[in-house]
């Protein structure tokens, strides 16, 4: 069958399973974090979030979710300096497999870990015990370390100026609800242009549509035209059936409806960051097994992306709902105003992450754009335990998916 032998066959097998595995963890964990604030604020419902999550993420892992890919498939070790790719490849399958074993745990328990962190680990784990310190990326693990610490303070900073500008613009205006309605074409275009640049800038899709990938200033200006027309024609969709009034609840059912499309927003950029997390270690195993040059389709980049964007959907639509209660209720009360801004905020800062190759923590910058917003009502507004809890499981993850992924890796040996 297609040339290759029973062994390689078997591999790959397990390698897909694993992935698949390793992305329904992420959907659980991960995108159900991402989609917490929208079912918080009642914004959408928990299976409107589903769906918006299934359709939306999917469409994220496949048009703007190929930097990610690479950057944990190849550079958080030298590959080259391990010679025997069959060890190359059970090391990766061994990383994958203990981070999502790591996840189920941590869902179980209804903790917003990173799944960034967990891959990131189990790669390390492996790496370390492959080849030492000295075939260790540093500066590539030392970026994404990072990453992970300034995103949940970027995500705060981003929330918390958001919902100051509403709070300064709208809510102290003589008219808020007149002035919400103004500003809705602003944050349509805002939030398109974002999208936009996500998807032109160095991507596969932009060599398809211009016959080349596109610099950062050429993406910035195509990206002017598609904010502008969506900015202004959108917000007739957006407004459609409001009805006028001027109390505070009016302004909330504005951004209620704001905040469905930045539902989407963050759903796309979860899949533009978080796929390859999942299936970037399968790229090497699949690579190790059977090199790099004249495979079939159906393990192509596009086809794993695919795969993993689905196992991310069904993630969500079958356990998501333990962190969504974590973060949408129990860390802070969360209006639609508020969500607007925790939404845009760590949606923002995961589409740049994604553009720079960085796989970022979903969870620390979900987390911190709502301990933005809630900062900005005073700590007293944050169940502090809460956080403690949150914190304690960031902190143990990467050791945890080192060593597991250690543990899988001789056990594997072991049986061969």
């Amino acid at each position: 069958m297609l040339g290759y032998t029973t062994f390689q066959l078997a591999f790959l097998a397990l390698a897909l399973a694993a992935g698949l595995y390793m992305a329904w963890n992420i959907g659980a964990n991960d995108l159900a974090n991402s989609m917490s604030s929208a079912v918080g604020a009642k914004a959408i419902t928990h299976k409107q979030a589903v769906v918006i999550a299934s359709v939306i993420t999917v469409a994220g892992a496949l048009l703007a979710g190929e930097h990610v890919t690479s950057t944990v498939q190849v550079g958080i070790f030298d590959t080259t300096a391990i010679d025997d790719p069959n060890k190359l490849a059970f090391g990766a399958l061994a990383a994958v497999t203990a981070a999502g074993i790591w996840i189920t745990v941590a869902t179980w328990k209804a903790l917003p870990i990173s799944t960034s962190h967990s891959i990131v680990g189990g790669m390390l784990g492996y790496g370390l015990l492959a080849g030492g310190t000295g075939i260790i990326s540093w500066g590539t693990l030392g970026r994404i370390i990072t990453s992970w610490i300034t995103s949940p303070i970027f995500g705060a900073i981003g929330a918390f100026l958001i919902f100051k500008l509403i709070v300064r613009v709208i809510f102290d205006s003589k008219t808020p609800f007149i002035t919400a309605k103004k500003f809705v074409p602003y944050f349509l275009g805002v939030t398109i242009f974002i999208i936009s640049l996500s998807l032109l800038y160095n991507t596969s899709l932009s060599f398809r549509i211009f016959g080349e990938k596109l610099s950062l200033m050429h993406a910035l200006f195509y990206s002017i035209f598609p904010a502008v027309l969506i900015g202004y024609f959108g917000k007739y969709p957006v407004l459609a059936g409001v009805e006028d009034g001027e109390g505070i609840e009016d302004v909330e059912d504005v951004f209620r409806r704001l905040q469905i499309l930045t539902s989407c927003y963050v759903a796309f950029s979860f899949g533009a960051n978080n796929v390859g997390n999942a299936m970037g270690p399968v790229v090497l195993v699949i690579q190790s097994i059977l090199g790099t040059t004249g495979l079939p389709y159906f393990l192509s980049n596009e086809i794993l992306l695919l795969v993993g964007g689905i196992g991310l959907a069904i993630g969500i639509s079958t356990w998501g709902y333990k962190v969504i209660q974590t973060v949408g209720f129990n860390l802070t009360a969360l209006t639609n105003t508020r969500g607007f801004s925790v939404d845009f905020g760590a949606a923002t800062v995961m589409l740049v992450a994604a553009m720079m190759g960085m796989p970022i923590s979903t969870s620390h910058t979900v987390v911190g754009s709502v301990l933005g917003v809630g900062l900005a009502r005073g700590v007293e507004a944050i169940d502090l335990s809460v956080i403690r809890r949150i914190i304690i499981s960031w902190l143990i993850t990467v050791p945890i998916a080192a060593l597991s992924s250690v543990g899988i890796y001789l056990g594997i040996m072991w049986i061969i």
